[in-house]
């Protein structure tokens, strides 16, 4: 039997899709998408995953307290056997309850180069805007393990993406999504197939791209980042570009 994963969504749910068109192409795979889960009833995910024949449900979160929302989510997910935790988009800090019984089985994906540019109230442009605000010359998505604070989890993947002389911050936020896209369905596959196989899950690390779970300033994501970049990422991206 597959492993059951859900994907939580706050918004259009892109990278729900780009997970969902990604398991299209597998053969067999030992893990499938069977529940979509949003705080916001209109959200586009929702249709996304009707659409696709999975089960999606909408979490109402405002106004609650959040032992009443951590009963409830872990309720869905348990009634689906999820195995595997997807968030894509959403803007909700997960109840603790919630993190440790997937501890090591829910992953988030975080639009610019942790742990810099990340914690509360950074999600969505206001990521992009800082990156640019910042002067950095190098951005892109981080995969990592949720945890009971914003975007402090362990790292798991990182894919970097060049910062354009006169970006605006939605012509960067484009070009990051592209590699978003990318990157996280092979994360979700990579972890779905570790665990199907009852293995604690590992680094990912896609060819060509830099690991970065050991680094813990910003000074080390920069160093490593620069490193990868020369080593023959730069080339890898402009294809990715001329693709999209």
């Amino acid at each position: 039997m597959s492993l059951p994963v859900a994907v939580l969504a706050s918004g259009s749910g892109s990278n729900l899709q780009a997970i969902l068109d990604y398991q299209a192409t597998l053969d067999a795979p030992p893990w499938r998408v069977e529940l979509v889960i949003s705080d916001q009833e209109d959200a586009r995910a929702l249709e996304r995953g009707r659409r696709s024949g999975i089960r999606s449900r909408f979490l109402q979160v405002a106004g609650r307290p959040s032992g009443d929302v951590a009963g409830e989510t872990l309720d869905l997910l348990r009634s689906a056997d999820i195995g595997l935790i997807a968030l894509a988009g959403y803007l909700r800090l997960i109840p603790a309850d919630v993190v440790g019984a997937f501890r090591e089985r829910m992953v988030n994906i975080h639009p610019a180069l942790l742990p810099a540019f990340g914690g509360k109230g950074m999600y969505g442009m206001r990521v992009h805007e800082a990156v640019l605000a910042s002067g950095a010359r190098v951005t892109g998505p981080t995969v990592h393990f949720v945890d009971e604070e914003y975007d402090r989890g362990p790292i798991i993947a990182q894919w970097p993406v060049p910062v354009r002389a006169g970006d605006a911050p939605h012509v960067l936020a484009a070009r990051v999504l592209r590699v978003e896209h990318l990157l996280y369905p092979r994360v979700v596959d990579h972890l779905g197939r570790a665990l199907a196989r009852g293995c604690r899950p590992t680094p990912f690390s896609p060819p060509g791209t830099v690991f970065l779970a050991d680094s813990r300033t910003v000074a080390d994501v920069e160093r490593a980042i620069a490193a990868g970049f020369v080593d023959g990422i730069a080339p890898a991206l402009r294809a990715t570009e001329q693709r999209t």
